[in-house]
């Protein structure tokens, strides 16, 4: 398509004797964020047909002035982008504004980091302040962070990851011309920390599996979890339509993930489909009768009861699924895609897991067999 070459201020007549002011692009405008095109923009401003005395011509001519300056300021930011200058008027726009309607085509991370990013700049802060300075403090502000609906500090490793996201946020608009300098260039990444997770043992997923739950489905949900590593979103939006056959045999679970929205196949054995009662003519989600609200009180009342001590959450189903499929001697590659991880770094923490309890469980052996050679020397 060819570049605009003239914005001409136009009207249209209404209904009520009024005419209101548009501004016509030929050959059209392409809008470099939804990248549509842009042939008519109506500006808001409205004007007395035929006016009947001097108020009424007085007001048709500061519309039309001020109709005028916004016609002058869009074909300047049209020549601004022909030739490559710097729009001024980009500047001054209101980046938070920008930044709440960039949440929709991205992950939740993205909500946190603009919510945490508002109240940072007090709910003010166009694109001309967007400097290496401000970004340095907002750097500063995620290290001693408070949650956001919760009590406590965020994490190191999640002030790292909204940093993170914040700094992809920061390419985008220098990508798209918003900003003037690739700050992102001059600005130093959060480290993470190791972190001990918590996981559960063989030997505790026995216990939970015939400890009662008052919640039955919750009890299901979480073993099924712990046998296909989905995430507590994918089970509440679990279809028995997504269960579909696998291509090297069996069954398999076919989802768009609802953290990332990227396409995920996992493998079910036979156990976990006899677990949730799997049959070809089912129709529905799963599991309709589940409630997220049931992870906090009714999980943490079923775990107590099954006398782990740990500080367990359903996430750490998927913990368990990753821990075991290692000790198992499945690659950490294959662990790591099953999981849905974009860096194997991730999937890295729960080996460390692994070795350690392989180390323990080494030691305990060692200790046992000295008991046992020591007992045989006294004979």
């Amino acid at each position: 398509m060819n570049e605009c070459k003239t914005v001409t201020l136009r009207t249209r007549p209404l209904k009520n004797r009024m005419l209101s002011f548009y501004l016509d692009y030929y050959p059209g405008c392409r809008d470099m964020e939804t990248m549509k095109v842009i042939r008519h923009e109506s500006l808001g401003i409205y004007i007395y047909a035929n006016p009947k005395n001097k108020r009424e011509m007085d007001f048709n001519q500061v519309m039309a002035e001020k109709a005028e300056a916004i016609r002058c300021r869009r074909f300047e930011s049209v020549v601004n982008e022909r030739y490559d200058f710097f729009d001024k008027y980009k500047l001054k726009a209101d980046f938070l504004e920008y930044f709440r309607n960039q949440l929709r085509k991205h992950d939740p991370k993205w909500e946190f980091v603009y919510l945490h990013f508002s109240n940072f700049v007090h709910g003010k802060c166009s694109f001309e302040e967007i400097d290496l300075d401000l970004c340095n403090k907002f750097r500063e502000y995620l290290l001693t962070a408070r949650k956001l609906k919760r009590n406590g500090r965020i994490t190191r490793n999640s002030a790292s990851g909204y940093w993170s996201t914040f700094r992809g946020l920061l390419k985008i608009l220098y990508r798209n011309g918003m900003i003037k300098t690739n700050v992102n260039d001059f600005l130093d990444k959060i480290e993470t920390e190791d972190v001990v997770k918590d996981y559960l043992s063989v030997e505790e997923l026995y216990k939970l599996a015939e400890t009662p739950c008052k919640k039955p489905v919750l009890k299901t949900a979480s073993l099924f979890s712990c046998m296909t590593s989905l995430r507590i979103s994918d089970i509440l939006a679990l279809c028995w339509e997504d269960i579909v056959d696998y291509s090297a045999g069996g069954k398999c679970v076919h989802i768009i993930t609802q953290k990332n929205r990227a396409e995920d196949i996992i493998p079910i054995s036979e156990e976990a489909l006899n677990l949730i009662g799997y049959s070809p003519d089912k129709r529905g989600m799963v599991f309709r009768e589940m409630q997220r609200c049931w992870t906090q009180t009714y999980m943490k009342e079923w775990i107590r009861s099954a006398g782990i001590t740990k500080n367990i959450t359903f996430h750490h189903a998927r913990h368990g699924f990753a821990t075991l499929a290692l000790s198992k001697g499945m690659p950490i590659e294959s662990v790591s895609r099953v999981l849905g991880h974009t860096n194997i770094v991730t999937t890295q923490l729960y080996a460390k897991i692994t070795t350690q309890k392989i180390d323990h469980d080494l030691t305990m052996f060692g200790d046992k067999l000295s008991q046992s050679f020591g007992n045989t020397q006294m004979a």
